[in-house]
């Protein structure tokens, strides 16, 4: 029975979910699968600082900005000293566990892993990397990566500006299995208690939950819309959403949830940041007002998901999502994506694996 190691990385969930959905479209196939946390490899300080960094430096945008497209695109002198920092932490764990178990196949979904298995080429097995960032930047790229997974043409060109000769399969979007089967937007109006009438939005952003999300929760619900507000795993967000919803009966706080699918079906509209959960909503055939707080890399996947329709884009200040929301929910909502049935993303994952020697 074959055997893959998918490398993710705890720096939000969008890496998690991708490893996950290859690793369904895998077992499905009869193979087993691991998954690992590159970043709890690096070792409860290393991880934990690095994390932290992460962390500051998306709550200085302006920073974050000059280092992802001053430092990251183009790959400079300081994005490469500090890969090395890791790699040099991270290859030597990664070889550990291909020792452990033999392997047939190693998915990256997060770019330091990537860095660290180009480390160990040639004593490797077939190599994909899997990147659904529209502008992969130059950290994702390396010359023994026997394949890249990207979702749009976009990204494609992104890989070709580092590699022009690399192989490349651009993929629709994967989705987490339930996503595949929403309820109706009846029965799911009902599970929150959601007046069938009434306007609904789902506000979320990440499971950081980056931006204002508390307050434009309150001031949405008090323009009269019921705000199925999602904290992710910010304890203190859901503590201030909570405490909005007390004050506003019109916004629901949640927690962490796997009630993602069925929030979408409830709600007219979803706020988001750019991310994962774009595909997923666009699969639920719901539009998207997008929230401007990612910098580097979200600035770009912004700019993507406007081109692709149904979509608008708001400032952080909960007047502004308050004004677009409103706007927006006047607005015809899109048919499910073709990422709402699951064949297509199979079909092209197995011909990935194909042009690997896998079948």
């Amino acid at each position: 029975m074959p055997h893959a190691l998918l490398l993710s990385g705890s720096l939000g969930q969008g890496h998690d979910v991708m490893a996950a959905a290859c690793a369904d479209s895998l077992r499905d196939r009869g193979w087993t699968t691991s998954t690992v946390d590159a970043m709890a490899l690096l070792g409860d300080r290393s991880g934990a600082a690095g994390e932290a960094v992460f962390r500051r430096l998306l709550a200085m945008p302006g920073v974050y900005d000059a280092f992802h497209f001053s430092a990251l695109r183009p790959g400079n002198r300081l994005a490469v000293l500090l890969e090395k920092a890791a790699v040099s932490r991270l290859a030597p764990r990664v070889r550990d566990l291909l020792d452990q178990k033999p392997t047939d196949l190693v998915v990256s979904v997060f770019a330091t892993a990537a860095g660290a298995v180009d480390a160990l080429h040639p004593a490797v097995p077939p190599h994909m990397v899997f990147c659904t960032d529209v502008t992969p930047h130059r950290l994702w790229v390396h010359e023994s990566t026997g394949l890249f997974l990207v979702t749009s043409e976009v990204a494609a060109a992104g890989v070709r500006r580092y590699r022009p000769d690399a192989a490349i399969t651009v993929v629709p979007a994967p989705l987490r299995r339930p996503f595949y089967s929403p309820p109706s937007r009846l029965d799911a109006r009902v599970e929150f208690g959601i007046p069938s009438q009434a306007r609904c939005v789902l506000l979320m952003s990440g499971a950081w939950g980056l931006g204002p999300v508390a307050e434009a929760a309150a001031a949405l619900g008090a323009a009269g819309v019921h705000v199925l507000a999602v904290a992710g795993r910010n304890e203190r967000l859901l503590a201030r959403l909570q405490a909005a919803a007390s004050h506003e009966p019109k916004v629901h706080a949640l927690g962490y949830t796997d009630q993602v699918p069925a929030l979408m079906a409830a709600a007219d509209l979803v706020i988001t940041s750019s991310g994962d959960t774009c595909s997923e909503a666009r699969a639920i055939g719901r539009r998207l007002l997008l929230l401007d707080v990612v910098p580097g890399h979200g600035r770009d996947n912004v700019q993507h998901e406007l081109e692709l329709g149904f979509a608008d884009v708001t400032g952080a200040k909960p007047r502004d999502v308050v004004r677009a929301a409103l706007a927006a929910l006047e607005r015809p909502a899109p048919q499910p994506s073709v990422g709402a049935e699951r064949a297509p993303w199979e079909k092209a994952f197995g011909e990935a694996l194909g042009s690997v020697g896998l079948s």
